[in-house]
């Protein structure tokens, strides 16, 4: 059963296991320096449909029947699936996962959504008895400007703060513990504001959440840096990256040494414009689900902390002078069972 540690960490006692993941990316990330560990690249970042919105749905659910063919099960097998995207209403996944019948939790953590729901489909395995989930989540180039910035044929100058949202998807299986990668504790994040209103600086917006979901994290279980392998946030960029490691100096931690970042990972800034690096719901996710999740799995890397940070505006609040407030949730992955 799932046991409280500190104030806003909970310990998995039974670990459950990743049994699968997918990743699918489109042309951009495929030119980066993670291109050979996607499962697919497809150069049309259309993905063969008629709008960038049903391109991204359709990305999102072949990103998810992969992952079930690689588990080896049926839609009909899964308990529930946790899904989430940039869009209103999250039509990215509703549209895209309609037809596959599975059970569904729609949920919004902006680019946390993918930790989000990995600790939502494992908390469900631990304490109610399901016996497979599934967690999603994607985000598009051409959706995420169209929506939170400006239609792509308006040719705007991007400021050396933005970031690139990336085209890309990741989904993981979860069930009973049987195999690395495990689950073993998640810390649940505190939504943070320190009243950064830059839509084109989200790395700003987030750091403060991922600092302070860290830090409580360590004070939890009573660890440091110093006890894991990797510390992969994911998607501040550098701008954020470097706030962060500013912020958690202030509190005695250094991390420089552990940390990566999944929008610093999927992207070459010296030969791609990106700018500040990678964004997005799809960033973490295919990083996680391409990158690290073997690593893990083979044993390279044994604790790694997962921590998703994401952006909580919306077009509405920015069109009307609001703050952009930040979350950031942390899964504690291992090649180790409890």
């Amino acid at each position: 059963m799932a046991v409280k540690v500190g104030k806003h960490t909970i310990r998995l006692e039974h670990t459950p296991s990743i049994l699968s993941y997918a990743s699918i990316v489109s042309k951009k990330e495929g030119e980066g320096p993670l291109a050979c560990y996607f499962d697919r690249i497809n150069e049309d970042t259309a993905f063969g449909q008629q709008s960038w919105e049903k391109a991204e749905s359709k990305m999102q659910k072949d990103t998810v029947t992969l992952a079930l063919a690689k588990a080896g099960l049926a839609p009909d097998q899964i308990d529930c699936i946790f899904a989430g995207d940039l869009l209103n209403q999250c039509i990215s996944s509703t549209f895209g996962l309609r037809e596959l019948g599975i059970p569904y939790f729609g949920i919004y953590g902006a680019c946390s959504t993918m930790s989000e729901g990995m600790a939502l489909g494992a908390l469900m395995i631990e304490g109610c008895g399901l016996k497979h989930t599934v967690a999603t989540t994607s985000s598009h180039f051409c959706t995420a400007e169209r929506q939170y910035r400006f239609p792509l044929e308006y040719g705007g100058q991007r400021p050396p703060t933005s970031q690139w949202t990336v085209t890309g998807s990741g989904a993981v299986v979860l069930g009973n513990a049987v195999a690395p990668p495990y689950i073993r504790q998640i810390c649940i994040g505190t939504i943070e504001d320190k009243g950064i209103k830059d839509a084109n600086n989200m790395g700003a917006a987030m750091a403060p959440a991922a600092a302070a979901t860290l830090k409580q994290f360590f004070t939890d279980t009573q660890t440091g840096p110093q006890d894991y392998d990797l510390i992969l946030t994911g998607d501040l960029g550098q701008v954020g990256s470097d706030l962060l490691y500013e912020l958690l100096l202030r509190e005695g931690y250094n991390i420089k040494d552990k940390h990566s970042d999944c929008g610093l990972l999927i992207y070459d800034r010296d030969t791609q414009d990106v700018h500040a690096g990678g964004s997005g719901c799809g960033c973490s996710a295919s990083v996680l689900c391409s990158y690290i999740l073997p690593s893990i799995q083979e044993g390279r890397l044994t604790n790694v902390l997962f921590m998703a940070t994401g952006a909580l505006l919306s077009p509405t609040s920015a069109q009307q002078g609001e703050s952009i407030p930040g979350i950031a949730h942390l899964v504690h992955l291992s090649s180790l069972p409890n």
